[in-house]
C-alpha cells in the first residue's frame, strides 16, 4: 500500500488527470490508483471539489515559481512574458484550462500584488493594469480551452477546403499583442495628460471600493474586486 499524504493524494490526482481527462476523474479512481479505500480520501479533502481546487493550485506550480518582475523590467516585457509563462502552464496538463477556469488564487495574492505594484510603478494607470492583466488572463484560459479541445476531440479528418487552419500558438501571439498594444496606447495617453497638467493629474485613476480599499484583480481570471461588485 502506497504512504498517503495530501501532497501524495494531489500529485496522483494530476497524473490521473493527464491519463483519463478531467470527466473521467473520480475519486473512486484516484482511490483505487493509491490503494485505498475510497472514504480515506475524505480526510484529505471533504469533497471533490476540494480537491480539483488543490489539484488546480498545484498545477500552476511552474508559473507561481516564475520570478517577479524586477524595477528595471520593461513592463511590456515582462507582460508577454508573465502570460506566455500561465499558457505553457496551462498546457503542461490534459485539460489544465478547464481544470484551472472558475478557480481562485487565494495563495498567490502576495504575488499579484507585487505584479500590479511593479505595473504601476512602470507608469501603467492602475485601473488599466488592473484591466490588462484581467483580460489576458482570460483570453489565455479560453485560447488553451480552445486548444486542448482540438487536441483531444480525436477529429483526423481533412478540414473543409474553405476551412482555414488555425495555429493555435500563432492565434494566442496575435490575442496577446493586441492586448499589449492597447495597453502601451491607454498607458502613453495617460503620461501626455500628465505631462499636460504639468504632472498633476485632475483626478486619480485608482479603482477604489466603498471604504476607500483597494483591492487587487487576479490575473486568472477571477470575478470583482470589491464585495459591492465595484
Amino acid at each position: 500500500m502506497t504512504k498517503v499524504n495530501r501532497e501524495i493524494v494531489v500529485s496522483e490526482a494530476l497524473d490521473l488527470l493527464d491519463e483519463v481527462g478531467l470527466d473521467t476523474v473520480s475519486t473512486r479512481r484516484l482511490a483505487k490508483r493509491l490503494g485505498v479505500e475510497q472514504p480515506s480520501l475524505y480526510w484529505y479533502f471533504r469533497t471533490k471539489k476540494d480537491l480539483l481546487a488543490a489539484m488546480a493550485e498545484a498545477a500552476m506550480a511552474p508559473h507561481a515559481a516564475a520570478p517577479l518582475p524586477m524595477p528595471d523590467d520593461d513592463w511590456g516585457d515582462w507582460f508577454l512574458d508573465n502570460t506566455r509563462s500561465f499558457r505553457r502552464t496551462l498546457l503542461m496538463h490534459r485539460d489544465g484550462a478547464r481544470l484551472h477556469a472558475g478557480s481562485t488564487p487565494a495563495g498567490d495574492l502576495d504575488r499579484i500584488r507585487r505584479k500590479m505594484d511593479f505595473l504601476v510603478t512602470s507608469g501603467v494607470p492602475e485601473r488599466d493594469a488592473q484591466m490588462a492583466m484581467l483580460a489576458a488572463g482570460r483570453f489565455t484560459v479560453g485560447s488553451v480551452l480552445e486548444e486542448q479541445a482540438d487536441a483531444g476531440s480525436g477529429d483526423d479528418s481533412d478540414p473543409q477546403a474553405d476551412m482555414p487552419v488555425i495555429d493555435h500558438e500563432s492565434a494566442f501571439e496575435a490575442g496577446l499583442t493586441l492586448i499589449l498594444g492597447g495597453l502601451v496606447h491607454r498607458t502613453a495617453m495617460r503620461a501626455a495628460s500628465l505631462s499636460a497638467n504639468d504632472g498633476e493629474p485632475k483626478r486619480s485613476p485608482h479603482h477604489r471600493c466603498s471604504g476607500g480599499q483597494r483591492r487587487p484583480l487576479p490575473e486568472s481570471g477571477g470575478h470583482g474586486t470589491c464585495a459591492d461588485g465595484g
